[in-house]
């Protein structure tokens, strides 16, 4: 990779623009929902026995207004919001080196499930061979659905470090070009179309049905919460809105020390690996050295914040029973920070006492129902 200090000034809200353009035949153009009911719940107080063993113990709970709209990237190719960064890297990767040295050379990336699903899919689309290194513990329906689109999986340890002792040994064998997960320029682009398209769709609805925004006048996109795991997609939306008003936030798993993100932002440096088996379980790497350069300048990332296991399942219940949505546990943590975290939910009551509306991005729908009846048993 290039000088990450150098590269982050080519990530421009014209970049994403590039990036749409180039992926849109390949990709959906996911829904933006709303909900009243999650509204409500965000915007009622939490009981002060929900405040006891935090720093806001004893205090009066937070009462914010939040609207919400859901950028559902749950319904996206792959079921997951992935599609978009691997179609982009590998279109880019082939007008770069010509579709002749990339399909005879192939690609390799290593990952949970999301991404791996996302590069087997653009890569079988475009006729590249693809090989993807796996956690041996990833979600079944993961490895599944990667192997369905002709990929060769190869197991390894869950940690990043092991992923890429096993990418280095597969790419030596093979030639194959590494396409990376998170932290790449085209990866980055490809995903901030996520918040391209979420904000021209709040402006329609909203223009359509004024009375889901809090705002009388000038309806506007507040703040948008994006998990962060390794950090592309909350570096990509933040790229997109770095010329505008909306707040871009990142949420995160605080089990067994996921919360990187939170932590690098507090001691003003990076925190260069992450060893937790979150049930977050696409959150459990560290933010990548790109991605970082992005997410550390508060000019673009506004600050990030950290929820517990039983906060992303409480979350991803609602979305289950009140959405009558399939998300899994990354996905949810955004909305976990807007109606547990109090930290958060006070800097909103804070800072606009009349509310605000706030995009929470799905990321992904990959469970199943055996991984969420364990969840719930």
């Amino acid at each position: 990779m290039s000088d990450p200090k150098v590269l982050v000034q080519s990530l421009t809200p014209s970049a994403v623009q590039d990036a749409y353009s180039l992926i849109q035949p390949y990709v959906h153009r996911t829904p933006l929902l709303t909900n009243q009911t999650l509204n409500n719940i965000a915007s009622t107080p939490q009981s002060p026995e929900a405040l006891n063993g935090t720093p806001f113990e004893g205090q009066s709970p937070a009462n914010p207004k939040i609207r919400f709209f859901f950028k559902c990237e749950n319904f996206q190719r792959i079921g997951a919001f992935k599609a978009r960064g691997a179609f982009h890297a590998l279109l880019r990767l082939i007008e770069e080196r010509g579709q002749e040295e990339v399909q005879k050379r192939g690609v390799i990336t290593h990952s949970s499930g999301n991404h791996a699903q996302a590069l087997a899919l653009a890569a079988s689309t475009l006729s590249v061979p693809a090989y993807i290194i796996m956690p041996s513990i990833s979600t079944p329906s993961k490895i599944a659905g990667t192997r369905s689109h002709g990929a060769e999986i190869i197991f390894s340890g869950s940690t990043s470090v092991e992923r890429e002792a096993v990418v280095e040994e597969v790419q030596a064998r093979t030639g194959a070009i590494l396409v990376p997960p998170y932290d790449d320029f085209n990866i980055i682009c490809g995903q901030g179309t996520t918040a391209l398209e979420l904000e021209k769709q709040y402006k329609k609805l909203v223009t359509e049905k004024p009375h889901l925004s809090v705002h009388q006048e000038l309806p506007v996109l507040d703040a948008v919460i994006t998990p962060v795991g390794g950090g592309g997609l909350n570096a990509g939306v933040a790229t997109f809105f770095s010329d505008k008003t909306t707040k871009v936030f990142g949420a995160e798993p605080s089990f067994e020390g996921a919360d990187d993100c939170r932590r690098g932002l507090a001691a003003g440096k990076r925190v260069p690996a992450v060893s937790t088996l979150t049930i977050a379980d696409g959150l459990r790497t560290p933010v990548g050295l790109l991605n970082w350069e992005v997410i550390s300048d508060k000019n673009k990332v506004a600050g990030a914040f950290a929820v517990t296991e039983e906060q992303i399942k409480a979350a991803m219940r609602l979305v289950l029973e009140r959405m009558k949505a399939v998300v899994e546990p990354s996905a949810v943590v955004g909305l976990a920070v807007c109606l547990y975290n109090e930290e958060f939910r006070r800097l909103v009551e804070k800072e606009a006492p009349n509310g605000w509306d706030v995009g929470i991005v799905f990321s992904g729908g990959n469970t199943t129902v055996e991984a969420i009846a364990k969840l719930y048993s």
